[in-house]
C-alpha cells in the first residue's frame, strides 16, 4: 500500500486524490482523508540519533529510550480543504484510540487544527488507549512519558488539553465528561460497541 501511494504521488496526484485511489480500490465506501495535501514527517530522536518513525517502530523494535519527538514539515504544511470541510460540517468528531503523541500529535501540529476543532459545531470525544490501566501495544507509554504525562486515561485527557469535550474509556476521568464501558476491542463486536458508546457520548454533550 505504502508503494503503491508513493508510485501515485510521484505521478503528481495529491495525498488526497492518492488516498481515494487506494481507499476505493480497497473497497471501503468510508471517505478517507489524509491530514493535508503537504509532506509531514514524525521523526523520534533515540541516543543512536534521529531516526523516522517505521525505522523506529520496525527496525528498532520500538524499544529505544525516547528523548525527543519532532514533526518535521508541520509548520509549513496546512490541513487540506477536504479535512477542513469535514470538520466544519461533521455530527460528531471521535479521536481514536491510537498513540496520542505520534500518531495524533502530527495532526494536531498543523497550524489551524487545533483552531478547526475547536471551532467545529461537533463535540469532540476521545476513545482512551489504556485498557484496564495498561498500554496494550506500541510505544504509547514510552510517548507519554516523554510528554511528562502519565500513561493513564488522565494523561491521555490531559495531553489533549482543551480540546477535548469528552472521553470514553475503561476507568474513571476527572474533570471531563466521560462514559465508562468495556474498551477492549478484540472483535468486530465491541469495535462496534465501542464506537457506538463514542457517538453516544458526543451526541448527549451536543444536547446540553
Amino acid at each position: 500500500m505504502c508503494l503503491e501511494r508513493r508510485r501515485l504521488l510521484e505521478e503528481g496526484l495529491s495525498a488526497t486524490e492518492a488516498h481515494a485511489r487506494l481507499v476505493g480500490a480497497l473497497g471501503v465506501a468510508a471517505r478517507v482523508l489524509p491530514m493535508s495535501d503537504q509532506p509531514v514527517a514524525t521523526r523520534i530522536r533515540t541516543s543512536g540519533g534521529w531516526v523516522g518513525l517505521q525505522e523506529f517502530m520496525i527496525r528498532l523494535g520500538a524499544n529505544a529510550p525516547i528523548e525527543d519527538v519532532e514533526f518535521a514539515g508541520a509548520v509549513d504544511a496546512t490541513p487540506s480543504p477536504a479535512v477542513l470541510a469535514a470538520i466544519a460540517d461533521a455530527r460528531a468528531i471521535i479521536v481514536g484510540p491510537s498513540n496520542p503523541v505520534i500518531s495524533i500529535g502530527p495532526i494536531l501540529a498543523l497550524p489551524g487544527m487545533r483552531e478547526a476543532l475547536i471551532a467545529a459545531p461537533a463535540r469532540i470525544v476521545a476513545v482512551s488507549p489504556i485498557v484496564a490501566g495498561a498500554v496494550l501495544k506500541g510505544p504509547t507509554a514510552e510517548c507519554l512519558e516523554w510528554a511528562g504525562l502519565p500513561a493513564s486515561t488522565n494523561g491521555v485527557a490531559r495531553f489533549y488539553d482543551g480540546l477535548l469535550d469528552g472521553i470514553v474509556s475503561d476507568d474513571p476521568v476527572g474533570d471531563i465528561a466521560s462514559l465508562r464501558c468495556e474498551t477492549l476491542m478484540s472483535n468486530s463486536e465491541q469495535r462496534r460497541l465501542v464506537a457506538e458508546r463514542a457517538l453516544e457520548l458526543s451526541t448527549s454533550l451536543a444536547t446540553v
